[in-house]
């Protein structure tokens, strides 16, 4: 699953929320999709949105089966949404969160490890892996990534000398 943003408030009476995604098109989300919202910790449960407005790049207004009014909305609020790859495969979205699970190799160093999460830290985006029990941070730079194979899941970038180093010593 990936995670496409959070809920961040209520709208209205109604039971809608606000999900403030982190994915760089407003037009990926319909209705029937299934979102999966993380009440607690690693518990992902299933809603299927029935209604998906774009309030601007960055957040959507939607409703959600079994949700039908604030009350019942407000309990969802601070919670972390996910989806199926398949939902923004389907919309063709191309977003670094459908890296999650592909192998990094560096042009001169090879295969660094398989990208765990990433992350949107201001406006870069950040792949997180663990090498050798480490936690290494690799931006996401367009400028640095020379292939993106989808069909056997890698990312070949061309990492600045000395980046893995500050992690691994």
């Amino acid at each position: 699953m990936l995670r496409v943003g959070k809920i961040v408030a209520t709208h209205g009476l109604q039971g809608a929320v606000v999900l403030q995604q982190i994915i760089d098109d407003t037009g990926w989300l319909k209705k029937g999709d299934v979102l999966f919202i993380e009440l607690r910790r690693e518990s992902f449960i299933p809603y299927f949105v029935e209604t998906a407005k774009a309030a601007n790049d960055t957040e959507y207004i939607i409703t959600i089966d079994d949700v039908t009014n604030a009350e019942e909305a407000k309990k969802l609020v601070g919670k972390t949404a996910y989806v199926k790859e398949e939902v923004l495969e389907k919309a063709k979205v191309d977003s670094p969160l459908m890296y999650i699970g592909f192998n990094l190799v560096d042009k001169t160093r090879g295969g660094v490890g398989t990208i765990e999460d990433v992350l949107l830290m201001g406006k870069q985006w950040i792949a997180r892996l663990t090498v050798d029990g480490k936690e290494v941070l690799v931006p996401l730079v367009e400028d640095m990534i020379l292939d993106v194979n989808y069909k056997n899941k890698y990312l070949r970038m061309d990492l600045p000398e000395g980046l893995l180093d500050v992690y691994l010593g």
